[in-house]
């Protein structure tokens, strides 16, 4: 047993601080930033040795975001937004969807590039897709567009049969959880946008 825990130690202790964030996102909490560049910061060894590349990239990515995303709930600005007034949770404009669109298709082309050119992902579709969306996913959660969290079932749904399939089990079972939480924290978060 505990072979079992020192082998699977970082997968667990993300896995742990991945529970922290979701809750802590679900809460529409700021904190979620802090736990937001910890954890992915770890997560890089992590899925680097496992052969998930596209996702240790997206975890460099994801603390540089965990930065931003502090800045811009910290100080960032909305239209009609009051003074000192906290940001708020609003739907994304209809004139962003073309263009997070062809972002997403760009960014997902790209990386899927990459993945078959440089790595020996053995997964570079999916690899590529769920780190394209989740460079969606989260510019959608820093500005808190309610839509993050369709974007989230999605990403969370495909990583965790992803992590299943690449033998990382506590981080498999963290996904799962993470889809049946972001279906909670959309009617969570669209109950906080209509009190404000």
């Amino acid at each position: 047993m505990m072979d079992y825990i020192a082998s699977h130690g970082l997968d667990i202790f993300t896995t742990v601080l991945g529970l922290v964030y979701i809750l802590l996102e679900y809460r529409a909490s700021i904190w979620l930033w802090l736990v937001g560049i910890i954890m992915p910061a770890l997560d890089v060894w992590l899925y680097w040795s496992h052969g998930l590349y596209g996702d240790a990239g997206m975890a460099v990515y994801y603390t540089i975001a965990g930065i931003y995303g502090y800045a811009v709930w910290k100080y960032g600005k909305k239209h009609n937004q009051k003074e000192k007034e906290e940001l708020p949770i609003t739907y994304m404009k209809k004139s962003l969807y073309l263009p997070t669109l062809l972002f997403f298709l760009a960014a997902w082309g790209i990386t899927y590039y990459i993945l078959i050119t440089f790595t020996n992902s053995t997964v570079p579709l999916q690899d590529s897709f769920t780190n394209a969306l989740s460079f969606v996913g989260l510019w959608a959660l820093a500005r808190k567009y309610i839509e993050q969290w369709f974007f989230w079932i999605i990403v969370d749904a495909v990583c965790f049969y992803l992590y299943i399939v690449k033998g990382i089990p506590f981080k498999a079972g963290l996904y799962g959880l993470y889809v049946i939480i972001a279906v909670a924290g959309y009617f969570k978060w669209k109950k906080m946008m209509k009190k404000s």
